[in-house]
């Protein structure tokens, strides 16, 4: 049995094939997720697992170089957007329009659903190098 860390087999397969540049999505529970696009599911109930929960345990993970948010994050969600920046201070942010978030999704290796129940508390992470 692992020690530490991430003990979902769905997640540390995902974690385990990142390569630079990858992008995996952390999402809300009402983001709709496209057909085709790898769902890793931990929502329980909403509210849980949160947004930060699982952000907080992937940023102890991975290696994260860029993060995309919906503009809108930051007058509906502006905590989840001070977490984010608090997590990855080195990592750029890029704002998009919700719209155009969904968009990017189909780019995405994974979306991992969280049981987060607040607007706009979806992030697209681009996986860095550790060298």
């Amino acid at each position: 049995m692992k020690k530490r860390g991430i003990l979902n087999d769905q997640l540390n397969l995902l974690l385990a094939r990142l390569g630079h540049g990858d992008w995996v999505v952390v999402a809300d529970c009402g983001l709709p997720i496209p057909d085709g696009i790898w769902r890793i599911d931990l929502a329980l109930v909403p509210g849980l697992p949160s947004f930060g929960d699982v952000i907080r345990a992937l940023a102890e993970e991975v290696a994260v170089q860029r993060l995309i948010v919906a503009g809108e994050m930051k007058a509906h969600n502006p905590r989840n957007l001070e977490l984010l920046r608090e997590l990855f201070p080195g990592a750029e942010l890029e704002e998009v329009p919700h719209e155009k978030f969904k968009e990017l999704l189909m780019r995405a290796r994974a979306v991992i659903r969280t049981g987060e129940a607040t607007p706009y508390a979806n992030v697209i992470l681009e996986s860095g190098v550790i060298f």
